[in-house]
């Protein structure tokens, strides 16, 4: 198992000092989006607060969310905080469900997300020197060029391969032999069943290091990573509403999930129904608030991701447990709430089964169904295939309380995503 150590003094701070760092800082964002940006002005005085009111960290309750639906409203710049050509970089999310969200950051911005970037794939084991294959996607999707930075901040040796052509991909660290893979956790996957045909073992390849974001895994994929692979596969999280890749990193020597690099963003968790802050150790909707962004601070976003603050562990920073999902990619069948990622923990467990999967829902007269498409794991035995499908099936009706038919296609047949695997297809509405 490898370690890591600080990259910078904060991460090892006193909570104290951290706290009042952030609140030093949360005053100056509140001031700042508050004089700067239209929208934070309207949203503040239509709640009857302003800066002047946030006088410990708790006060930050009394202020108003922003919501993916606030960005989309002000697109593309509404929401920036410093004249246009102030922005050094723009960067925007892929916009699968309507306009997309635009982001944009200032010079400072940038220097400040390579050292977050840095400071994650430190803490995942990365040092100086290191050759960092990168292939999250480049572009306007803050995975690949944040990656980049932050490798080259930390005095890496950068591999910008981007996102798709996996033989490719397979040539390349076959060839360069990179330490470290920074990739999406469904994309590796793909990576190791492209080793495998091309008769080659993934365990002998260079890779020592896998860093892992931009959708929610489970324990289960991880260790079918470093099995896989014979390497560490630790978390990084981040979104680019808030900043990108590097808002939380889940450190190599506990991997207890990512720790919030608290000093540039201010986590609160509330519950998803009523707004409400809810105590540390409590599920619910993970918000983020900015610290130190100048092009575009946000206040209070909400990720939509489910899941818990925890004390640090190999850092004084909070951390957050495993996201059990999002809520919006939650699929409610005949009442019950279901996220992919519950499933695919079923799934991971069936060895003649392989860990790519789709999700389908349907409405057969008035009652939803639900299909999983589940690819059959190469070689695999016939009888031990459809006896892992029959007990999969079993296992989703025990453990998640509905039930779904079992499809299982050929090695290959479901799609692979280069980037956000996409999981759920909903035809409810066909």
């Amino acid at each position: 198992m490898g370690t890591s150590h600080a990259f910078e003094p904060i991460e090892v701070a006193s909570r104290d000092e951290i706290s009042a760092l952030q609140l030093q800082r949360l005053k100056w964002t509140l001031r700042h989006a508050y004089d700067n940006v239209a929208h934070t002005r309207a949203a503040f005085d239509a709640r009857g607060v302003h800066p002047d009111d946030l006088k410990s960290l708790d006060d930050l309750a009394k202020f108003p969310f922003t919501s993916k639906l606030d960005l989309r409203d002000n697109y593309p710049f509404g929401l920036f905080a410093v004249p246009r050509d102030q922005v050094a970089r723009i960067h925007a999310s892929s916009g699968t469900t309507g306009k997309p969200t635009v982001v944009g950051y200032t010079r400072r911005d940038i220097e400040t997300w390579s050292t977050l970037v840095a400071r994650s794939i430190n803490a995942a084991g990365g040092r100086p020197g290191d050759l960092v294959h990168v292939a999250y996607g480049y572009g306007l999707f803050t995975g690949g060029l944040g990656a980049h930075y932050g490798a080259e901040r930390l005095g890496c040796t950068v591999i910008p391969m981007s996102g798709g052509a996996t033989e490719r991909q397979v040539q390349l660290i076959q060839d360069f032999k990179p330490g470290i893979i920074m990739v999406t956790p469904s994309y590796m996957l793909a990576i190791a069943d492209e080793f495998r045909r091309e008769g080659l073992d993934p365990r002998d390849c260079s890779l020592r290091i896998g860093i892992h974001g931009a959708e929610p895994w489970t324990d289960e994929m991880r260790r079918e990573i470093e099995q896989t692979f014979g390497i560490d596969a630790v978390d990084i999280y981040g979104l680019s509403e808030v900043m990108g890749p590097g808002v939380a990193q889940e450190c190599v020597e506990s991997k207890d999930g990512p720790t919030i690099w608290e000093d540039h963003f201010y986590p609160e968790i509330i519950n998803p129904e009523t707004g409400e802050v809810v105590p540390d150790g409590e599920f619910g909707e993970l918000v983020f608030t900015s610290l130190t962004k100048e092009a575009m601070p946000v206040i209070r976003y909400r990720t939509r991701d489910l899941t818990r603050l925890l004390p640090g562990t190999s850092r004084s920073m909070r951390r957050f447990d495993r996201i059990r999902g999002r809520s919006d990619d939650m699929m409610i069948i005949r009442g019950v709430n279901v996220f992919p990622t519950q499933v695919e923990e079923l799934i991971l467990t069936e060895a003649p089964l392989a860990p790519h999967y789709r999700l389908e829902i349907r409405r057969d007269g008035r009652m939803d169904s639900l299909t999983v498409v589940v690819e059959s794991a190469p070689g695999a035995a016939e009888d031990a295939i459809a006896g892992s499908a029959k007990h999969l099936g079993k296992r989703i009706k025990d453990q998640i309380g509905i039930s779904a038919r079992i499809e299982v296609a050929a090695p290959g047949a479901v799609e692979r995503s280069q980037g956000k695997a996409k999981r759920v297809y909903d035809y409810r509405n066909q």
